[in-house]
């Protein structure tokens, strides 16, 4: 069926090179951290619940989350580093949503417990509040049909990968990953596209997304 079928629109894929930037702000403690959540850009949020994948793209699948860390071993907020830890990104479509959330965790943390506002971190160890800068820049590839499209999975960059999975999703709010949104509408698979965006990318080593796409795609070329 993948080899036969043409995309109405060819998938062009694209990299990213990204630069991790200071804001100039900081917190020593949670109510100060928690006023900077709900005012700091999209950008930071997005480097600290996804700097772990972007500085080790093939390593561990579920990154840490920044500011789990720092209140769990800077604060010595445990149950708070945990409930932070559990939020489940995947399950938010946008940056507004996910800040959201966990300035949602962190206000009611603070409200059943008081006392946690007046922890502060020590000398050296406030938290930085970092921004993720991205350049978006078009590859040679381009795919006209199923049988392309995984073919040029497998030689594709990590990095291309990580881009039209993660960024396209969350941080250009498209509601889906680029590659489910072209399976589905220059395709015309929902089916298949419905298998792509079901997979938890936040499971799973980049490698071993790459070669899961690829298995899901030839399977159903196949079938």
């Amino acid at each position: 069926m993948g080899e036969m079928v043409q995309a109405k629109e060819p998938f062009r894929f694209y990299t990213r090179l990204h630069l991790s930037e200071l804001t100039g702000f900081r917190a020593s403690n949670l109510t100060e951290l928690l006023e900077i959540i709900r005012t700091v850009s999209g950008s930071s949020i997005y480097h600290h619940t996804h700097r772990f994948l972007q500085q080790h793209l093939q390593f561990s699948p579920e990154p840490p989350n920044d500011f789990a860390y720092w209140v769990t071993n800077i604060l010595g907020e445990k149950e708070l580093g945990e409930r932070l830890a559990s939020i489940d990104t995947v399950e938010y479509l946008t940056l507004r949503d996910l800040r959201d959330k966990i300035a949602e965790v962190i206000s009611d943390y603070l409200a059943e417990n008081p006392s946690a506002a007046r922890r502060f971190a020590g000398k050296y160890d406030d938290f930085y509040f970092v921004k993720s800068v991205s350049f978006i820049l078009p590859t040679n590839y381009v795919a006209s049909n199923l049988k392309e499209f995984a073919d040029i999975l497998d030689r594709i960059t990590i990095d291309s990968v990580y881009f039209h999975i993660f960024e396209a999703r969350l941080r250009l709010e498209k509601k889906t990953n680029d590659f489910s949104f072209w399976v589905e509408t220059s395709i015309g698979d929902a089916d298949l596209a419905n298998r792509i965006a079901r997979l938890d990318p936040y499971t799973h080593t980049l490698e071993d997304l790459r070669h899961t796409l690829i298995k899901i795609v030839k399977k159903r070329i196949k079938d």
